[in-house]
C-alpha cells in the first residue's frame, strides 16, 4: 500500500472539518491506491481518520467517503443528487438514466422498464434468446480445456448484449471494434487531439449512437425486429409525456455498457468460485442434473436455488461497482457529521458489501447465508443494483442470464466428466475502480 500512497504527501488537514486522506498525488490523487487496492486504502483511512474523510479522486476532485452504515440512506435520499456521476463521466453515462433525478429520471425510467420487467423479458423471449449463445460458449471452453476467464466472459457478455440489440452477425466486428474505442473514455486523458482516446472514444461514442437512431427508426417502422431496441421503443412511445429520442439512445448506450463490464466480472468471479470450492461445484451440478435443462424464464428460476445463491453471494463477495458517487443538495446529518450542502459523497459498497455489521462472516464465502434465509432479499443485499429510484432496471435480466450460465456451465462441464479448476493466482492484477475485476491473466482449467 505504501508505493501507491505519495510518500512527500503525509501531513494531516481537515476540510469541512473532516479530515482529508493523506498521500495523493499530484493531478491522480488517491486513484493508484484506488484501482490497486481499494479494501486497504479504505481500512487504513477508517483506522487512521475515522469513518468520514475525505479521497481525492484526481480529475473528479475530493469526494467525502463514509464508512458509516448510514451512508445507505444515501441511496434513496431525495436531497441527494446522481449528476454529479455525469460530470466524473459526460462523455459515455451524459444523459443515461443513472445520472437523473427526479420528474426527469421517473419520465425517462417510466418510458422504458416495461421492457426490462420478468413479464417484458418473457414476452421478447429474451431467455430462449441467450440459452443457445452461453451452451456455445461453455461447450468452447470445455473443447479448448483452458481459458483467460475475464477475456472469455467478456466476449460472452459482448455476444449476449449484441443478440439483444439485434446486431446483425455481419456487423459484430464492427460492433466490437467500436464498443473498445468507447470504453476508453473510461480512462481517457483530457486530450483531444487526433488520434488520442478521447477523441477515439467520441468518434465511436457517437457512431453507436447514430446506429441506435437507426434501431429506433426501425422498430417505429417495423423494418426489422431488433431485439430488446423494439420492446423499449413501444414502451417509450406508449408512455405520457413528451420525451426526446436523445433519452432513449443514451440508454441504449447504458445498456450496452452496463450489459457488458459488471456483469462479465460477475460471471468470471462465479467460475473463480466454484474452482476454488469443490464443495460448490458438486452442489451446483446436483441442482443442474435435478433441473436437467437451462431455464429460459424467470418462472424457471425458482427450481434453481444453487445457482441464484452463487449469482448473489457472487455479487456480495465481489462487488463489480465498488464506489458510487451523490451530491448532497441540502445540509445532511451522516452518521456523526453534519454535511454541508453541495458536498461531493462517495458511498463505498464494496466496504459494505463485506462489513460485518451488515453480514455475518462477510470473509466467508456461504451460499448457506441465501439457501436458509426466510426473510425476503432487503435493500442491503442488492446494493450492486442500487436502491430507491435508482434501483437498476436491468435487475431480471441479469439475475436471468447469470443463472442460465451456472446450470449451462454444470450441465456442460460434467457431461464430459470434468470441472473448473484454478490455474493461477487471483489476487495479482485485480481491479477496483472504476469497474472492479479480477485480473486480465487469470486461467482456468477443465479437467
Amino acid at each position: 500500500m505504501d508505493m501507491l500512497l505519495n510518500p512527500l504527501n503525509r501531513w494531516r488537514r481537515l476540510r469541512d472539518d473532516i479530515p482529508v486522506m493523506p498521500g495523493a498525488f499530484p493531478l491522480v490523487g488517491h486513484l493508484p491506491a484506488m484501482v490497486c487496492d481499494l479494501p486497504r486504502l479504505l481500512r487504513r483511512a477508517e483506522r487512521t481518520l475515522g469513518s468520514h474523510f475525505w479521497l481525492d479522486f484526481g480529475p473528479a476532485g475530493h469526494l467525502m467517503t463514509c464508512l458509516d452504515p448510514d451512508a445507505l440512506a444515501l441511496l434513496r435520499h431525495k436531497e441527494v443528487s446522481s449528476a454529479l456521476i455525469e460530470e466524473m463521466a459526460p462523455d459515455i453515462l451524459g444523459g443515461t438514466l443513472v445520472t437523473l433525478d427526479g420528474s426527469a429520471h421517473r419520465q425517462a425510467r417510466d418510458g422504458i422498464k416495461a421492457a426490462f420487467l420478468p413479464r417484458g423479458l418473457t414476452e421478447a423471449g429474451i431467455g430462449e434468446l441467450f440459452e443457445p449463445i452461453i451452451r456455445a460458449q461453455v461447450k468452447a471452453w470445455r473443447d479448448r480445456g483452458e481459458v483467460a476467464i475475464l477475456p472469455d466472459t467478456r466476449n460472452l457478455m459482448l455476444k449476449l448484449t449484441f443478440s439483444l440489440m439485434g446486431i446483425p452477425a455481419q456487423d459484430l466486428s464492427e460492433w466490437h471494434r467500436k464498443y473498445r474505442q468507447l470504453l476508453q473514455l473510461m480512462v481517457a486523458p483530457p486530450i483531444n487531439l487526433p488520434g488520442m482516446p478521447l477523441r477515439r472514444g467520441r468518434a465511436a461514442r457517437d457512431w453507436i449512437d447514430a446506429q441506435s437512431r437507426q434501431f429506433i427508426r426501425d422498430a417505429r417502422a417495423r423494418a426489422a425486429r431488433t431485439g430488446l431496441i423494439n420492446d423499449m421503443v413501444s414502451a417509450f412511445d406508449c408512455s405520457d409525456g413528451a420525451l426526446s429520442d436523445d433519452v432513449l439512445v443514451a440508454n441504449i448506450r447504458l445498456l450496452l455498457l452496463a450489459g457488458h463490464e459488471t456483469s462479465a466480472s460477475t460471471i468470471a468471479w462465479m467460475v473463480i468460485e466454484l474452482a476454488q470450492h469443490p464443495e460448490l461445484w458438486d452442489a451446483l451440478v446436483e441442482e443442474a442434473q435435478r433441473v436437467g435443462a437451462v431455464p429460459t424464464g424467470h418462472e424457471d428460476l425458482a427450481q434453481c436455488p444453487v445457482a441464484e445463491a452463487l449469482f448473489r453471494e457472487t455479487l456480495r463477495m465481489h462487488p463489480a461497482s465498488s464506489l458510487v458517487p451523490r451530491r448532497a443538495m441540502q445540509e445532511l446529518q451522516l452518521g456523526q457529521r453534519r454535511i454541508p450542502a453541495g458536498t461531493h459523497l462517495c458511498i463505498p459498497l464494496l466496504h459494505f458489501s463485506t462489513s460485518p455489521l451488515l453480514h455475518e462472516a462477510p470473509d466467508q464465502f456461504r451460499l448457506g447465508r441465501w439457501l436458509q434465509r426466510t426473510e425476503p432479499i432487503r435493500p442491503v443485499d442488492m446494493l450492486q443494483f442500487g436502491a430507491g429510484p435508482h434501483v437498476c432496471m436491468g435487475y431480471h435480466l441479469v439475475w436471468l442470464e447469470l443463472v442460465q450460465f451456472s446450470i449451462a456451465l454444470a450441465l456442460t462441464m460434467q457431461e464430459a466428466g470434468v470441472r473448473p479448476r484454478l490455474m493461477s493466482g487471483v489476487e495479482k492484477g485485480r481491479r477496483y475502480y472504476p469497474t472492479a475485476h479480477p485480473s486480465m491473466t487469470v486461467r482456468i482449467g477443465f479437467s
